[in-house]
């Protein structure tokens, strides 16, 4: 049994979606001065590996602390969507997607994560293959690209309308390439909002 961190490190100069926050992490105690260390953090709930939920673009939606700790593990199912313009249905139909599974999709565009064009130039998952993930009960989808479409974010609100949870930024998936049998546990900070950070990581079985 083996453990991959599908993990971005949140660092003092994490790159934001255009028009967020700009993150801080500064350090505000130092061991050899106050006898103790300690950081602190400002950020938007949208930076670096996170979790959406349906409060995100659904007014009354659930936020993340709504959420049984059993939505955030489940069997992986990956996807290979490098050098797609779009993540079209036919992908979805050729997995080996079943229901309650944590779909994951590799678009490649992780290698160019901390770039301007990482935010500019990703595909977008389309209606159909939306709808055949709500239809097999897909319990989670996650991407190593910024969103799985652009505004208005008519994908982000067909998922979330059904309670299937978004990944985003995620990296390090082409390490899951011809892994069969993998497990992936997806834990959010248990925040009273509409997203949070997320420690994801892969459990090879």
């Amino acid at each position: 049994m083996r453990y991959i961190d599908l993990t971005h490190t949140f660092v003092a100069d994490m790159p934001v979606y255009p028009g967020d926050p700009i993150p801080e992490l500064v350090q505000v105690a130092r061991l050899d001065k106050d006898g103790y260390t300690d950081y602190q953090v400002k950020t938007g709930l949208h930076v670096g590996t996170h979790l959406d939920a349906p409060l995100h673009m659904l007014a009354g939606g659930k936020k993340i602390s709504d959420f049984p700790t059993d939505k955030f593990f489940g069997r992986g199912c990956l996807i290979d969507a490098r050098e797609m313009a779009q993540i079209g249905a036919g992908l979805l139909a050729k997995s080996a997607a079943k229901k309650d599974n944590i779909l994951l999709i590799l678009t490649g565009c992780a290698q160019k994560y901390g770039q301007p064009e990482y935010y500019e130039r990703y595909p977008e998952i389309d209606e159909d293959f939306a709808r055949r993930a709500m239809a097999l009960g897909i319990k989670m989808i996650g991407l190593d690209s910024p969103s799985p479409d652009r505004p208005p974010f008519p994908i982000h609100k067909l998922l979330l309308g059904q309670e299937i949870l978004i990944l985003e930024n995620l990296t390090n998936l082409e390490s899951l390439l011809g892994v069969s049998d993998f497990e992936i546990l997806a834990l959010p900070i248990k925040l009273q909002a509409d997203a949070a950070p997320a420690r994801v990581v892969a459990k090879i079985v």
